[in-house]
């Protein structure tokens, strides 16, 4: 009987994610219908009532399924950060959208833990489960965020090194911003496209070039717009500017390479260190179960299961913030 039952409950539960990521999938189809109407929609000087009805018929549909998520995002005005830290993932989602995946993700967690965990372990864990199951989704997006990043650094010094040749062929700054779209690949290509329609869009450079410092938050393209604005106000050879900058970000580079190659050892050590308690909790968890139940029935388990838990965390922010040289 307790097999049926856990095979009905695992069932439910692979149907409810497959429901929720067919959704998702929707979503993202009328997303981009909404976008084809509403670009319509400004393109053309007559306004057709039926194209209007349908775009917002469009809108009302895609925010149906995020009420709970965009309330969330109201009540709390998180939705510009939420679009910037998406913007700088390279991901066209909503703020909506991300909270929406991340309650998804929490009813998983805890719908997996109660299902799973012994009868012997108190149900309360489950929703502890669902905590942690909660921000995977702005886990993925700060990884993307993360590769991303990387990327853009990666090709940022070619690319000032093609600015500055362009420069000294007689091209525009504007138009060397334009040409970086047709022989880079992404995240580069796109981030100098908007920001070369931003300018020609009649957009002052200093708000755009501004504006792209705030969408890739590197310490080399805050040089760059810098050594931009300032050679625009007071003159100078930009293109002997941008070498010499492309310059110091490869040696950057050379010396980031080298410390981490020196540090690989301490930071292989903090991962061991972090990941022993941990496995052997689990091992404990299922070798002498009556053991690990002190930690949740007593009062005095509980203090010491979060001291514990405390104590590990700080020793890992300690061990990470040694081996973290900033460069």
């Amino acid at each position: 009987m307790g097999f049926l039952t856990l095979a009905i409950v695992v069932w439910l539960a692979a149907l409810a994610g497959w429901y929720m990521i067919s959704k998702y999938f929707q979503s993202a189809d009328a997303d981009k219908v909404k976008q084809r109407l509403l670009g319509v929609g400004k393109a053309r000087t007559k306004k057709s009532k039926d194209g209007t009805d349908g775009a917002q018929s469009v809108i009302r549909t895609q925010q149906g399924g995020n009420k709970l998520a965009q309330m969330l995002v109201e009540k709390y005005q998180l939705g510009p950060k939420m679009k910037l830290f998406l913007e700088q993932a390279g991901l066209r989602w909503t703020p909506a959208r991300l909270v929406h995946l991340s309650i998804v993700a929490f009813v998983i967690g805890f719908v997996f833990a109660w299902v799973v965990l012994p009868a012997a372990i108190p149900r309360a864990l489950a929703f502890l489960v669902g905590l942690v199951a909660a921000p995977a989704p702005f886990l993925y997006v700060w990884m993307q965020r993360r590769t991303r990043l990387k990327k853009f650094e990666a090709l940022f010094p070619e690319t000032l090194e093609f600015i500055s040749r362009s420069m000294r062929a007689g091209h525009a700054f504007s138009v060397s911003l334009e040409m970086i779209h047709r022989e880079f690949g992404e995240p580069v290509a796109g981030e100098f496209r908007r920001t070369f329609e931003e300018v020609n869009l009649g957009l002052p450079i200093e708000v755009a070039l501004q504006s792209l410092a705030k969408r890739v938050p590197s310490l080399d393209v805050h040089f760059f717009v810098s050594a931009v604005l300032l050679q625009k106000r007071t003159g100078g050879n930009l293109a002997e500017i941008l070498d010499k900058l492309a310059y110091v970000i490869r040696e950057r580079f050379k010396l980031r390479g080298r410390i981490r190659a020196v540090s690989a050892h301490g930071r292989m050590t903090a991962t061991s260190l972090s990941c022993i308690p941990i496995a052997v909790a689990i091992l404990m968890f299922y070798t002498n179960p009556d053991y690990v139940k002190f930690f949740f029935n007593d009062d005095v388990g509980n203090i010491m299961m979060g001291a514990a838990i405390a104590l590990q965390l700080i020793g890992y922010l300690v061990m990470k913030k040694i081996v973290n040289i900033e460069v």
